[in-house]
Order: C-alpha cells, then sequence, then structure tokens
C-alpha cells in the first residue's frame, strides 16, 4: 500500500479509523526527510496493514503545530488511535521495521491501563 497524504482534514479520521498508523512530518526542503522517504514508501508496501501517511509540514502547518513537531523528520505511531511512539530523527529501515513489529505486538489493553493510572497521578 502506498503513503497517503495526511491533511487537517483527514488525520483524525485516519488515525481513529484504522488499526496501526505511522505518521512521517516531513518538508521538501528537508534532506534527511528526502533520504528517509523511500524507506518509509518501502515500508507501506511490505507493511499493507499498517497506514503510512505523511504530514508536508510546509502545507500542513497546522497540524504539525498541533501535533508539536519540532525538528523534521518526525515519526509517529498510533494504534487503535492511541499515540503510542513519536520520535525525531530519520529512522534506518531495520529501526523502522523493529518500531512496526513492536507497534503490532502491544497489548492495548495493558497501554490503556498505564495512561489510565499515569493520569490519576
Amino acid at each position: 500500500m502506498a503513503t497517503q497524504n495526511l491533511t487537517e482534514q483527514n488525520f483524525d479520521e485516519i488515525v481513529t479509523g484504522n488499526d496501526i498508523v505511522l505518521v512521517d512530518f516531513w518538508a521538501e526542503w528537508c534532506g534527511p526527510c528526502k533520504s528517509f522517504g523511500p524507506t518509509f514508501e518501502k515500508s507501506s508496501e511490505q507493511h499493507p496493514d499498517v497506514v503510512h501517511g505523511k504530514v508536508d509540514t510546509e502545507s500542513q502547518q497546522g497540524l504539525a503545530a498541533a501535533a508539536n513537531i519540532r525538528s523534521i523528520p518526525t515519526i509517529m505511531a498510533f494504534k487503535e488511535g492511541v499515540l503510542v511512539f513519536a520520535q525525531p530523527g530519520a529512522l534506518p529501515a531495520s529501526a523502522l521495521e523493529d518500531l512496526v513489529t513492536q507497534v503490532k505486538a502491544l497489548d492495548m489493553e495493558e497501554v490503556r491501563k498505564q495512561l489510565a493510572e499515569s493520569d490519576q497521578k
């Protein structure tokens, strides 16, 4: 499955409407973003069950601001609508593959329990 362009209009719907969503925040002028692009695209082909979305931080400045993007590229992973990973920097292919594997294996019942506990503190 090819990567999808995410915008302020479709971001929430895609994140909440799919089991796993990886998001690459990038910009055309960003060298590391451009070099990471093919790695992200290849991951989307290897994992058709995972939505791979890209947010152009230049055309989607409001979305980038809402996500607190301070450095690009930034990779975020959502599972069942919950942000479970966010890290600036391009990932090597092996690290991206490891991230996908870890997100797929997450026990979301346990994640939600931990989130509820941290909210009570």
